[in-house]
């Protein structure tokens, strides 16, 4: 088998004439393609083209001096026969416009409707998943042995025991900003030991689960769709469906009962990290003794409130946890899906939590807040 050598391509202007050599191929023409294609542009318009010289050429050389000469041959034209079938090949191709754009009328009404099927086909997937997690649990219930235990144990840790010094942190700093806004104002008045109530039922019925639910959200929420979202790309999941292993049972499961648990802990042990903020600046900006601030909030704050927030964190819990699986499992094998999945995971829980938290609020407006 006999190998060419390239001879570098060559092009020379003379008056009207045009004069071609060397090699025209696309390995030929890589390194001296930004200056023939300026000298190419410059003599446009010659009359004469000599392609004598040309050893070989392929389809990327003939398309560059088609599209030199306007997509027509030049009044005079020498070629050699053995280049005539590079440029048969690429006339067709050449004289071929791109596809204009296609105008849609009531373009917005046709982005609307793609955007709804697309949230409606998303509400659907949800609800199937919801029936599948309820038909396991009901099943967990018949076969206690299948429960998985370990699962359920790395989920609690991660979502739970990982979460308490940050969410001790938050609620800490919350609770001194909260005393601290109230007595400026409590003060106006001459009603600072009001700042109990402020902060008890405050921090225990509304601002502790509400707190906790954003950040494990932003935390716990973003790892589970991202996790779920990387076990889609690797094919995890398929590997785990081809070998007959339910991931609802294996996956979504052990992490939605996680949250459950996890999250009333989360809003107790929260809660009491912002009371214990709120009691010390309210004992340095009020003088209030931390002994009379224990004493006084059972007596001050109904134990109903505390009831409430325990249900909201667990509700809260479940909340985030299916919306997590629900954007991991939708997510495509590509980075950008897995990034835009994942932020919108997170906004969708915190909204979720946010509405939650209103029909909390409606339905329990006459429990624990005693009118007087």
């Amino acid at each position: 088998m006999t190998t060419h050598a390239h001879s570098a391509p060559h092009f020379r202007h003379e008056g009207e004439r045009c004069q071609l050599s060397g090699d025209w191929t696309l390995t030929a023409l890589r390194s001296r393609l930004l200056f023939l294609r300026t000298q190419l542009r410059m003599s446009r318009g010659a009359p004469h083209w000599d392609l004598g010289g040309i050893s070989r050429i392929d389809s990327f050389g003939a398309l560059l001096l088609w599209r030199t000469w306007g997509l027509t041959e030049p009044e005079t034209l020498i070629m050699p026969p053995h280049l005539q079938a590079a440029f048969d090949r690429i006339r067709p191709v050449a004289a071929l416009k791109p596809p204009r754009p296609r105008r849609v009328r009531f373009a917005f009404i046709e982005r609307v409707g793609r955007r709804v099927l697309r949230e409606a086909e998303g509400l659907l997937e949800f609800a199937s998943m919801l029936g599948s997690v309820m038909i396991e649990t009901a099943r967990l219930l018949v076969e206690p042995r299948s429960i998985p235990l370990r699962e359920f144990s790395a989920a609690l840790y991660k979502t739970g025991m990982q979460a308490m010094p940050v969410s001790a942190l938050v609620g800490f700093l919350i609770g001194i900003v909260l005393s601290y806004l109230s007595a400026m104002q409590l003060q106006n008045f001459g009603a600072e030991a009001f700042i109990i109530n402020i902060l008890g039922v405050g921090i225990i019925r509304e601002l502790g689960p509400v707190l906790v639910s954003i950040l494990v959200a932003g935390r716990s929420g973003s790892a589970i769709t991202a996790q779920l979202g990387v076990m889609r790309v690797t094919e995890e999941l398929d590997a785990l469906a081809a070998i007959g292993v339910s991931a609802h049972q294996r996956l979504i499961l052990p992490r939605v009962l996680a949250l459950a648990v996890a999250m009333p802990l989360l809003v107790v042990w929260t809660s009491a990290s912002a009371l214990a903020g709120g009691m010390l600046a309210a004992q340095l900006q009020l003088e209030i003794d931390w002994r009379f601030f224990l004493g006084s909030l059972p007596h001050v704050v109904p134990v109903q409130n505390l009831y409430i927030g325990l249900s909201k964190g667990c509700v809260f819990g479940v909340a985030i946890a299916l919306i997590a699986c629900h954007f991991g499992l939708r997510i495509k094998p590509n980075t950008e899906s897995l990034a835009r999945k994942t932020t919108t995971s997170v906004v969708t829980a915190i909204t979720a939590v946010l509405l939650l938290d209103s029909v909390f609020a409606m339905l329990t407006r006459g429990i624990g807040l005693p009118v007087r």
